[in-house]
Protein backbone atom coordinates (compact mmCIF):
# COMPACT_ATOMS: atom_id res chain seq x y z
CA UNK A 1 0.00 0.00 0.00
CA UNK A 2 2.82 2.46 -0.14
CA UNK A 3 2.57 5.33 2.31
CA UNK A 4 -1.08 5.08 2.61
CA UNK A 5 -0.84 2.88 5.75
CA UNK A 6 1.34 5.85 7.20
CA UNK A 7 -1.11 9.01 6.66
CA UNK A 8 -4.01 7.51 6.67
CA UNK A 9 -6.77 7.56 9.45
CA UNK A 10 -9.98 7.05 10.35
CA UNK A 11 -12.85 9.70 10.38
CA UNK A 12 -15.42 10.39 13.25
CA UNK A 13 -17.39 12.52 11.10
CA UNK A 14 -19.10 12.15 7.81
CA UNK A 15 -18.40 10.89 5.24
CA UNK A 16 -16.94 8.29 6.46
CA UNK A 17 -14.27 5.68 5.60
CA UNK A 18 -16.55 3.92 4.35
CA UNK A 19 -19.64 5.05 3.47
CA UNK A 20 -22.66 4.68 1.24
CA UNK A 21 -24.56 6.89 -1.11
CA UNK A 22 -28.17 5.77 0.01
CA UNK A 23 -30.91 3.81 -1.84
CA UNK A 24 -31.04 -0.21 -1.39
CA UNK A 25 -33.15 -2.23 -3.42
CA UNK A 26 -36.32 -2.71 -2.11
CA UNK A 27 -37.95 -5.71 -0.65
CA UNK A 28 -40.35 -7.82 -2.58
CA UNK A 29 -42.85 -7.24 -0.20
CA UNK A 30 -42.74 -3.55 -0.24
CA UNK A 31 -42.86 -3.75 -3.66
CA UNK A 32 -46.10 -5.77 -3.69
CA UNK A 33 -47.50 -3.44 -1.40
CA UNK A 34 -46.89 -0.39 -3.36
CA UNK A 35 -48.51 -2.83 -6.28
CA UNK A 36 -51.77 -3.18 -4.64
CA UNK A 37 -51.91 0.44 -3.48
CA UNK A 38 -51.32 1.62 -6.77
CA UNK A 39 -54.17 -0.73 -8.17
CA UNK A 40 -56.49 0.34 -5.11
CA UNK A 41 -56.16 -2.57 -3.20
CA UNK A 42 -55.10 -1.05 -0.13
CA UNK A 43 -55.22 1.98 1.39
CA UNK A 44 -52.37 4.42 2.23
CA UNK A 45 -52.03 3.52 6.07
CA UNK A 46 -51.61 -0.06 5.59
CA UNK A 47 -48.67 1.04 3.01
CA UNK A 48 -47.13 3.51 5.67
CA UNK A 49 -47.22 0.46 7.68
CA UNK A 50 -45.38 -1.85 5.49
CA UNK A 51 -42.92 1.00 5.13
CA UNK A 52 -42.35 1.62 8.35
CA UNK A 53 -41.30 -2.57 8.70
CA UNK A 54 -39.12 -2.61 6.17
CA UNK A 55 -37.43 0.72 6.79
CA UNK A 56 -36.65 -0.45 10.81
CA UNK A 57 -35.63 -3.94 8.81
CA UNK A 58 -33.25 -2.13 6.81
CA UNK A 59 -31.51 0.35 9.07
CA UNK A 60 -30.74 -3.14 11.53
CA UNK A 61 -29.25 -4.59 8.67
CA UNK A 62 -27.01 -1.58 8.15
CA UNK A 63 -25.88 -0.85 11.81
CA UNK A 64 -25.43 -4.71 11.76
CA UNK A 65 -22.97 -4.04 8.19
CA UNK A 66 -20.96 -1.35 10.73
CA UNK A 67 -22.20 1.32 8.56
CA UNK A 68 -21.37 4.74 10.74
CA UNK A 69 -24.64 6.65 9.04
CA UNK A 70 -27.45 4.89 7.93
CA UNK A 71 -30.63 6.00 5.71
CA UNK A 72 -34.27 4.86 5.05
CA UNK A 73 -32.85 3.62 1.55
CA UNK A 74 -35.60 5.93 -0.04
CA UNK A 75 -38.19 3.29 0.61
CA UNK A 76 -41.03 5.75 0.72
CA UNK A 77 -40.02 7.10 -2.77
CA UNK A 78 -41.03 5.93 -6.38
CA UNK A 79 -37.77 8.01 -7.65
CA UNK A 80 -34.62 9.36 -6.06
CA UNK A 81 -35.28 12.72 -6.80
CA UNK A 82 -39.25 13.69 -8.06
CA UNK A 83 -40.84 12.70 -5.08
CA UNK A 84 -38.89 15.38 -3.45
CA UNK A 85 -39.22 17.78 -5.95
CA UNK A 86 -43.14 17.45 -6.63
CA UNK A 87 -44.09 18.10 -3.31
CA UNK A 88 -42.12 21.91 -3.01
CA UNK A 89 -44.67 24.67 -3.36
CA UNK A 90 -45.02 25.86 -7.44
CA UNK A 91 -44.14 22.22 -8.79
CA UNK A 92 -46.89 20.29 -10.14
CA UNK A 93 -46.29 16.64 -11.00
CA UNK A 94 -46.67 15.38 -14.97
CA UNK A 95 -47.07 13.07 -17.79
CA UNK A 96 -44.37 12.98 -20.34
CA UNK A 97 -44.44 11.68 -23.95
CA UNK A 98 -41.45 9.63 -22.69
CA UNK A 99 -39.02 9.30 -19.52
CA UNK A 100 -37.25 12.23 -18.49
CA UNK A 101 -34.13 11.11 -20.09
CA UNK A 102 -32.59 8.66 -22.15
CA UNK A 103 -30.83 5.65 -20.82
CA UNK A 104 -28.80 3.04 -22.47
CA UNK A 105 -31.43 0.14 -23.69
CA UNK A 106 -33.98 0.94 -21.03
CA UNK A 107 -37.13 3.44 -20.45
CA UNK A 108 -38.01 4.89 -17.55
CA UNK A 109 -42.13 5.96 -16.99
CA UNK A 110 -42.81 9.11 -18.65
CA UNK A 111 -43.35 11.29 -15.54
CA UNK A 112 -41.93 14.58 -14.72
CA UNK A 113 -42.14 18.17 -13.36
CA UNK A 114 -43.52 21.24 -14.46
CA UNK A 115 -43.07 24.95 -12.11
CA UNK A 116 -46.50 26.18 -11.95
CA UNK A 117 -46.28 28.89 -9.31
CA UNK A 118 -43.53 30.48 -6.82
CA UNK A 119 -40.95 28.06 -5.68
CA UNK A 120 -41.03 27.49 -1.39
CA UNK A 121 -41.09 24.72 0.76
CA UNK A 122 -43.79 24.13 3.04
CA UNK A 123 -45.46 21.28 5.63
CA UNK A 124 -43.05 18.53 2.88
CA UNK A 125 -44.03 15.12 3.52
CA UNK A 126 -39.96 14.02 3.48
CA UNK A 127 -39.92 15.71 7.19
CA UNK A 128 -41.67 13.51 8.82
CA UNK A 129 -40.01 10.68 6.97
CA UNK A 130 -36.92 12.02 8.58
CA UNK A 131 -38.17 12.05 11.68
CA UNK A 132 -39.19 8.42 11.51
CA UNK A 133 -35.87 6.88 10.64
CA UNK A 134 -34.15 9.10 13.32
CA UNK A 135 -36.46 7.63 15.78
CA UNK A 136 -35.68 4.13 15.29
CA UNK A 137 -31.75 4.81 14.19
CA UNK A 138 -30.82 4.82 17.98
CA UNK A 139 -26.94 6.27 17.98
CA UNK A 140 -26.41 5.98 14.74
CA UNK A 141 -26.36 9.37 12.20
CA UNK A 142 -29.09 9.71 10.33
CA UNK A 143 -27.94 10.50 6.70
CA UNK A 144 -30.70 12.21 4.14
CA UNK A 145 -30.13 12.43 0.59
CA UNK A 146 -32.51 14.95 -1.17
CA UNK A 147 -31.88 16.00 -5.22
CA UNK A 148 -29.42 19.15 -5.47
CA UNK A 149 -31.37 22.31 -6.62
CA UNK A 150 -29.96 22.31 -9.50
CA UNK A 151 -31.97 19.05 -10.41
CA UNK A 152 -35.49 21.29 -10.39
CA UNK A 153 -33.71 23.96 -12.67
CA UNK A 154 -32.71 20.98 -15.26
CA UNK A 155 -35.42 19.16 -15.80
CA UNK A 156 -38.21 21.77 -15.49
CA UNK A 157 -36.18 24.46 -17.64
CA UNK A 158 -33.35 23.42 -19.76
CA UNK A 159 -34.24 19.45 -20.69
CA UNK A 160 -37.63 20.64 -21.70
CA UNK A 161 -36.98 21.96 -25.92
CA UNK A 162 -40.51 23.58 -25.19
CA UNK A 163 -40.04 25.41 -21.99
CA UNK A 164 -42.20 28.81 -21.72
CA UNK A 165 -42.01 29.95 -18.22
CA UNK A 166 -44.29 31.44 -15.85
CA UNK A 167 -45.04 34.74 -15.78
CA UNK A 168 -43.42 34.90 -12.75
CA UNK A 169 -39.93 33.50 -13.61
CA UNK A 170 -39.86 35.35 -17.01
CA UNK A 171 -36.49 36.50 -15.18
CA UNK A 172 -34.44 33.26 -14.82
CA UNK A 173 -32.58 34.86 -12.74
CA UNK A 174 -35.66 35.18 -9.62
CA UNK A 175 -36.37 31.34 -10.64
CA UNK A 176 -32.77 30.29 -9.18
CA UNK A 177 -32.85 32.76 -6.54
CA UNK A 178 -35.98 31.36 -5.61
CA UNK A 179 -35.20 27.99 -5.60
CA UNK A 180 -31.76 28.38 -3.14
CA UNK A 181 -34.30 30.01 -0.53
CA UNK A 182 -37.07 27.36 -1.01
CA UNK A 183 -34.11 24.82 0.02
CA UNK A 184 -32.36 27.15 2.56
CA UNK A 185 -35.87 26.69 3.89
CA UNK A 186 -35.51 23.09 3.93
CA UNK A 187 -31.99 22.47 5.20
CA UNK A 188 -33.02 24.88 8.32
CA UNK A 189 -36.10 22.61 8.67
CA UNK A 190 -34.04 19.52 8.61
CA UNK A 191 -31.71 20.89 10.84
CA UNK A 192 -34.22 21.39 13.42
CA UNK A 193 -35.56 18.19 13.11
CA UNK A 194 -32.24 16.47 14.03
CA UNK A 195 -30.73 16.44 10.30
CA UNK A 196 -26.85 16.62 10.48
CA UNK A 197 -25.82 14.63 7.67
CA UNK A 198 -27.46 15.65 4.47
CA UNK A 199 -26.70 15.00 0.51
CA UNK A 200 -27.35 17.03 -2.17
CA UNK A 201 -28.02 14.10 -4.81
CA UNK A 202 -26.93 15.86 -8.59
CA UNK A 203 -26.67 14.56 -12.43
CA UNK A 204 -26.59 17.56 -13.95
CA UNK A 205 -22.86 17.41 -13.69
CA UNK A 206 -22.67 14.39 -15.21
CA UNK A 207 -24.66 16.09 -18.17
CA UNK A 208 -21.77 18.50 -18.19
CA UNK A 209 -19.55 16.00 -18.17
CA UNK A 210 -20.62 14.72 -21.76
CA UNK A 211 -19.13 16.22 -24.30
CA UNK A 212 -22.41 14.95 -26.23
CA UNK A 213 -24.84 16.56 -24.02
CA UNK A 214 -22.92 19.74 -23.64
CA UNK A 215 -22.67 20.03 -27.70
CA UNK A 216 -26.62 19.60 -27.90
CA UNK A 217 -27.22 21.89 -25.14
CA UNK A 218 -24.68 24.81 -27.02
CA UNK A 219 -26.81 24.08 -30.42
CA UNK A 220 -29.57 25.23 -28.69
CA UNK A 221 -28.31 28.45 -26.82
CA UNK A 222 -27.19 27.41 -23.88
CA UNK A 223 -24.15 28.84 -22.45
CA UNK A 224 -23.41 25.38 -20.22
CA UNK A 225 -19.86 27.30 -18.42
CA UNK A 226 -22.89 29.87 -17.10
CA UNK A 227 -25.80 27.08 -16.38
CA UNK A 228 -22.56 25.76 -14.36
CA UNK A 229 -21.60 29.03 -12.27
CA UNK A 230 -25.00 29.54 -12.05
CA UNK A 231 -25.54 26.24 -9.91
CA UNK A 232 -22.89 26.57 -7.88
CA UNK A 233 -24.13 29.85 -6.77
CA UNK A 234 -27.27 28.44 -6.03
CA UNK A 235 -25.92 25.51 -4.28
CA UNK A 236 -23.89 27.90 -2.13
CA UNK A 237 -26.33 30.03 -1.58
CA UNK A 238 -29.19 26.97 -0.42
CA UNK A 239 -26.05 25.38 2.48
CA UNK A 240 -24.91 29.18 3.62
CA UNK A 241 -26.77 29.20 6.46
CA UNK A 242 -26.27 25.61 7.72
CA UNK A 243 -24.88 25.30 10.77
CA UNK A 244 -21.13 23.42 11.32
CA UNK A 245 -22.42 20.82 13.02
CA UNK A 246 -24.47 19.40 9.81
CA UNK A 247 -22.31 18.03 7.00
CA UNK A 248 -24.02 18.77 3.27
CA UNK A 249 -22.26 16.45 0.90
CA UNK A 250 -22.78 16.01 -3.04
CA UNK A 251 -23.62 12.86 -5.08
CA UNK A 252 -22.71 12.85 -8.66
CA UNK A 253 -24.22 10.50 -11.10
CA UNK A 254 -24.37 10.12 -14.88
CA UNK A 255 -27.35 7.79 -14.07
CA UNK A 256 -28.44 4.48 -12.74
CA UNK A 257 -31.84 3.32 -13.89
CA UNK A 258 -32.18 -0.30 -13.78
CA UNK A 259 -28.15 -0.96 -13.82
CA UNK A 260 -27.77 1.28 -17.01
CA UNK A 261 -26.26 5.11 -17.79
CA UNK A 262 -27.07 8.53 -19.90
CA UNK A 263 -24.12 9.98 -20.28
CA UNK A 264 -20.12 9.18 -20.27
CA UNK A 265 -17.50 11.98 -20.01
CA UNK A 266 -14.44 12.61 -17.12
CA UNK A 267 -15.01 15.36 -14.62
CA UNK A 268 -12.65 17.79 -16.24
CA UNK A 269 -14.85 19.72 -18.29
CA UNK A 270 -16.92 21.04 -14.74
CA UNK A 271 -14.06 20.29 -12.88
CA UNK A 272 -12.14 23.92 -11.87
CA UNK A 273 -16.19 25.44 -11.57
CA UNK A 274 -17.37 23.14 -9.35
CA UNK A 275 -14.56 21.32 -7.14
CA UNK A 276 -12.75 25.03 -6.53
CA UNK A 277 -16.22 26.47 -6.22
CA UNK A 278 -19.06 24.67 -4.73
CA UNK A 279 -18.87 25.18 -0.76
CA UNK A 280 -20.00 21.55 0.30
CA UNK A 281 -18.29 19.93 2.20
CA UNK A 282 -17.69 16.07 0.15
CA UNK A 283 -18.39 15.27 -2.92
CA UNK A 284 -19.69 11.64 -3.56
CA UNK A 285 -18.05 10.84 -7.10
CA UNK A 286 -18.93 8.31 -9.50
CA UNK A 287 -15.33 6.40 -10.38
CA UNK A 288 -16.16 2.14 -11.34
CA UNK A 289 -15.54 2.70 -14.57
CA UNK A 290 -13.39 4.47 -17.36
CA UNK A 291 -17.19 6.39 -18.73
CA UNK A 292 -15.99 8.65 -15.43
CA UNK A 293 -12.52 9.34 -16.61
CA UNK A 294 -9.29 9.52 -14.77
CA UNK A 295 -8.38 11.58 -11.37
CA UNK A 296 -6.78 14.60 -12.77
CA UNK A 297 -9.55 16.57 -11.91
CA UNK A 298 -9.32 16.30 -8.57
CA UNK A 299 -6.30 18.61 -8.94
CA UNK A 300 -8.85 21.63 -8.24
CA UNK A 301 -10.43 19.80 -4.94
CA UNK A 302 -10.36 22.43 -2.45
CA UNK A 303 -11.23 21.81 1.40
CA UNK A 304 -13.74 19.05 0.63
CA UNK A 305 -13.65 15.29 1.38
CA UNK A 306 -13.64 13.32 -2.24
CA UNK A 307 -16.00 9.51 -1.66
CA UNK A 308 -14.39 7.85 -4.36
CA UNK A 309 -16.73 5.63 -5.59
CA UNK A 310 -14.49 2.90 -6.59
CA UNK A 311 -17.27 -0.16 -6.02
CA UNK A 312 -20.09 0.03 -8.82
CA UNK A 313 -23.81 -0.68 -7.67
CA UNK A 314 -24.70 -1.57 -11.30
CA UNK A 315 -23.94 -5.51 -10.66
CA UNK A 316 -23.49 -7.61 -8.43
CA UNK A 317 -19.71 -8.92 -9.61
CA UNK A 318 -16.74 -8.23 -6.58
CA UNK A 319 -13.97 -6.37 -7.45
CA UNK A 320 -10.48 -7.16 -6.39
CA UNK A 321 -9.74 -5.64 -3.52
CA UNK A 322 -6.14 -4.96 -4.51
CA UNK A 323 -7.06 -3.28 -7.28
CA UNK A 324 -9.66 -1.08 -5.03
CA UNK A 325 -6.45 -0.03 -2.91
CA UNK A 326 -4.37 0.78 -5.90
CA UNK A 327 -7.02 3.17 -7.33
CA UNK A 328 -7.13 5.01 -3.95
CA UNK A 329 -2.80 5.06 -4.01
CA UNK A 330 -3.58 6.52 -7.52
CA UNK A 331 -6.30 9.28 -6.10
CA UNK A 332 -3.88 10.64 -3.97
CA UNK A 333 -1.78 12.01 -6.98
CA UNK A 334 -4.01 14.74 -6.59
CA UNK A 335 -5.89 14.51 -3.28
CA UNK A 336 -4.39 13.58 0.15
CA UNK A 337 -5.30 10.41 1.80
CA UNK A 338 -6.57 12.05 4.54
CA UNK A 339 -9.39 13.66 2.63
CA UNK A 340 -10.22 10.22 0.54
CA UNK A 341 -13.01 7.94 2.26
CA UNK A 342 -15.07 5.04 0.08
CA UNK A 343 -17.85 4.07 -1.31
CA UNK A 344 -20.71 2.35 -3.96
CA UNK A 345 -20.32 4.51 -7.00
CA UNK A 346 -24.40 4.92 -6.35
CA UNK A 347 -27.13 3.37 -4.67
CA UNK A 348 -28.50 0.45 -5.73
CA UNK A 349 -31.82 1.62 -6.81
CA UNK A 350 -32.40 5.01 -8.22
CA UNK A 351 -35.81 4.06 -8.75
CA UNK A 352 -38.28 1.84 -7.28
CA UNK A 353 -37.70 -0.80 -9.86
CA UNK A 354 -33.64 -1.27 -8.71
CA UNK A 355 -30.32 -2.03 -9.76
CA UNK A 356 -30.24 -5.72 -11.96
CA UNK A 357 -28.01 -7.69 -8.67
CA UNK A 358 -29.57 -9.43 -5.52
CA UNK A 359 -30.11 -8.19 -1.95
CA UNK A 360 -27.40 -10.49 -0.82
CA UNK A 361 -24.73 -9.01 -3.81
CA UNK A 362 -25.76 -5.73 -2.60
CA UNK A 363 -24.73 -6.40 0.96
CA UNK A 364 -21.24 -8.15 -0.36
CA UNK A 365 -20.69 -4.87 -1.97
CA UNK A 366 -21.15 -3.06 1.66
CA UNK A 367 -18.73 -5.41 3.09
CA UNK A 368 -16.32 -5.19 0.77
CA UNK A 369 -16.22 -1.09 0.88
CA UNK A 370 -16.21 -1.53 4.57
CA UNK A 371 -13.20 -4.11 4.25
CA UNK A 372 -11.08 -2.21 1.74
CA UNK A 373 -11.34 1.11 3.76
CA UNK A 374 -9.94 -0.65 7.22
CA UNK A 375 -7.05 -1.62 5.02
CA UNK A 376 -6.19 1.31 4.25
CA UNK A 377 -7.55 3.67 6.90
CA UNK A 378 -6.18 2.58 10.15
Amino acid sequence: MGDLANNAAKRATAPFRYDIVGSFLRPERLKNARDKFTKGLIKAQELKEIEDEEIIRLVEKQKASGLRAVTDGEFRRSWWHLDFLWNLDGVQKATAEHGPIAFQGKNPRPVTIEIKGKIDFNNHPFLQDFKFTRNIAGDNLVKLTIPSPSMLHLIATVRKEDYQPIPLYQNNDLLLKDISAAYKKAIKAFYEIGCRYLQLDDTSWGEFCSEEKRAAYARRGFDVDQLARDYVTMVNEAIEDRPSDMVVTMHICRGNFRSTWFSSGGYEPIAEILFANCQVDGFFLEYDSDRSGDFKPLRFIDKQKVVLGLITSKNGTLENKTDLIARIEEATQYVNIDQLCLSPQCGFASTEEGNILTEEQQWEKIALVKEVAEAVWK
